[in-house]
């Protein structure tokens, strides 16, 4: 992959910029032959999806998740959370971090390259995600020199890694001055074309005369790569709706806790409410204008008798919005 054919992309978000101003995920080093190259490994994308919350529909307050323990139904912090791998008895081996860094701490420390391949040699489907490497302390020569002959010979490495707690097999990519981790997915992974129906290949399977028109087409259409020129043009039509929908009013506001019901208090068991009103009858003892009326038909009369939360709800937006 000559230099030539690409710069250094400027840094992933503007927070990254300025020294130090990022964090490495990772540090270790480059090794291949007696070779060691001091490394440090940083992310070279991020997402940019519209941050969405969740909402309920009756009163737009957020809707939140919580991690719960499947026995007990409590929940549980995320402190408390440990990892662990099931066996077939049902019982579990728990890893720590320890566990997962001493596994192989060669890998966990290099990224290890075995084979030189040409640079074109990866079909796509195979990339994932891409990291920037960074020449740690001293290694900057020997990182030059390995992007050069990388670049000069149109060659990528072939390497192992471990990242975070993930194996994976990756290339090393001299893209600019900078050399590109990309871990590649393996073979497993990928699911077969098998089972699609797909046009057979070959000459044979299109008219000459339509081949010849499109291949026309592909060379009007032809243009040099220049990723600045392409935008995420989805994100930026629905950010503009956002933005009428606020100049038009349409937002809504957040019930603070004291404006929304609260909630009955429980011991946390189930509660029967008809055995409570047949306890509540009893006690009453037949009493003078008592209710002779059956527990159930008064349990539904009590039901119906409560204003629905949505109206609850309803009046509380009212009463904020006069």
């Amino acid at each position: 992959m000559p230099r030539s054919q690409g710069s250094t992309p400027a840094p992933a978000n503007d927070e990254d910029a300025g020294d130090g101003a990022r964090r490495a995920l990772w540090k270790g080093v480059i090794g291949f032959g007696l070779v060691s190259i001091p490394v440090s490994l940083y992310p070279a994308s991020r997402g940019q999806a519209i941050d969405l919350d969740y909402l309920d529909s009756r009163d737009y307050a957020p809707v939140g998740y919580q991690w719960v323990n499947k026995v007990t139904g409590a929940v549980v912090e995320w402190k408390d959370i440990v990892k662990g791998y099931k066996l077939d008895d049902g019982e579990y081996v728990v890893l720590g971090e320890e566990d997962f860094r001493l596994a192989n701490p060669q890998m966990t420390q290099t990224v290890s390259i075995e084979q030189f391949i040409a640079a074109d040699a990866i079909p796509p489907i195979y990339f994932d995600t891409p990291y920037w490497l960074e020449p740690g302390r001293r290694g900057e020569k020997a990182y030059a020199l390995l992007r050069e002959t990388l670049a000069r010979k149109k060659r990528i490495g072939l390497a192992r890694v471990v990242i975070r707690t993930r194996s994976a097999l990756a290339a090393v990519i001299p893209l600019g001055d900078a050399l590109v981790l990309n871990t590649l997915r393996f073979d497993a992974e990928i699911r077969p074309a098998e089972g699609l129906h797909l046009p057979p290949g070959g000459r044979a399977s299109v008219a000459q005369r339509e081949l010849a028109m499109a291949e026309r087409f592909v060379d009007e259409l032809s243009a040099d790569w220049d990723p600045a020129s392409f935008r995420d043009d989805y994100r930026d039509d629905l950010m503009k709706r956002i933005q009428a929908k606020v100049k038009a009013g349409k937002t809504h506001a957040v019930p603070t806790a004291d404006e929304l019901p609260a909630p009955p208090r429980t011991s946390g068991k189930v509660v029967d409410l008809v055995a409570l009103l047949e306890r509540s009858l009893g006690a009453r003892g037949g009493r003078k204008g008592a209710s002779t009326a059956s527990p159930a038909k008064a349990a539904s009369r009590a039901r119906k008798s409560a204003p629905p939360a949505r109206k609850v709800a309803a009046a509380a937006r009212r009463k904020r919005a006069a």
